[in-house]
């Protein structure tokens, strides 16, 4: 189940993709098609082939982004989040052995590509949430329970 939240970065971001794989992208390859399906047998013509797959993978894209989008809720900042964890809050948190991590709450569809950003569905997240500065949340991992402190938070908008 994926909580269906988004910062405006990241619907910004998604809307992007989505315009850039409709008005740019798709022409383009279905240019490709038409030239290549104008050569005759698209059996054994990988132009055709190639570009072909492509269009379904654009296609979708376009269909997944365009649902998304619909059904995401953006959450902006708002000042009494300060001093706590909440959606789009950038944590630094750290464990008994000094490992420090820091990292943004952020929505599913957001975390691709990114390494320091983590769904709000992941444990680490779940556990932090209202949390303020200087406590600490017990992480439910594979391995068993982990304890983080948490060290700094804050919003990008703030």
């Amino acid at each position: 189940m994926k909580t269906r939240l988004i910062t405006r970065e990241g619907f910004n971001k998604l809307k992007a993709e989505l315009d850039y794989l409709w008005r740019e992208e798709r022409p383009e390859v279905t240019k490709k098609v038409t030239w290549a399906a104008s050569l005759g047998d698209r059996s054994e013509n990988a132009d055709y082939q190639y570009n072909k797959k492509r269009l379904r993978e654009i296609d979708r894209r376009v269909r997944y982004l365009t649902k998304s989008l619909e059904s995401l809720r953006i959450v902006d900042y708002s000042p009494q989040q300060d001093g706590k964890v909440f959606f789009g809050a950038w944590v630094e948190v750290e464990n008994d052995e000094g490992e420090v991590k820091r990292f943004r709450i952020v929505g599913y569809d957001e975390i691709f590509g990114r390494k320091d950003y983590i769904s709000i569905d992941s444990p680490m997240a779940r556990a932090l949430l209202k949390k303020e500065a200087g406590d600490a949340a017990t992480v439910e991992t594979p391995a068993g329970p982990a304890l983080w402190y948490i060290n700094e938070i804050t919003y990008p908008d703030a």
